[in-house]
């Protein structure tokens, strides 16, 4: 996919927090230790370094959403930070983000910590961003 792909499904499926920018997933996409799964339908988006590995973003365009794209995408992100040497994963949710919540949490993930406010909607109002972890 293409970094125009990527922000055009980025932006498909997040107002909160801010879709990225094309520019930003060339950017990402130009460092060795991040590496991408899946396609129009859908994407993970990882980073790994030494025994941890960090998912990024993970998008699933809408109408593709409740099919198991989701899981499929975050299994195969689990798979790659693993053959990369990982051996527990990170990520960062909104507080608000209802379905992504209840995938991370069937898959095994526990909140570690809490960012307040950490997000702000493009109305001002903000929310707090949850980090959670996950041993591969």
């Amino acid at each position: 996919m293409t970094p125009e792909a990527l922000a055009a499904l980025h932006a498909a499926c997040f107002e909160t927090p801010r879709p990225w920018r094309a520019e930003e997933f060339e950017s990402l996409l130009a460092q060795e230790s991040v590496f991408l799964i899946g396609d129009e339908t859908g994407f993970a988006l990882g980073q790994s370094a030494g025994a941890e590995a960090e998912l990024l973003t993970l998008a699933v365009a809408p109408e593709s959403r409740r099919r198991g794209l989701g899981r499929t995408r975050l299994d195969a992100f689990h798979t790659e930070a693993a053959q990369r040497g990982a051996t527990t994963t990170l990520l960062e949710v909104s507080a608000t983000n209802a379905p992504a919540l209840a995938l991370y949490e069937a898959a095994g993930y526990r909140e570690i910590g809490r960012r307040r406010a950490y997000y702000r909607a493009p109305d001002g109002h903000r929310t707090d961003a949850l980090v959670f972890t996950r041993p591969l």
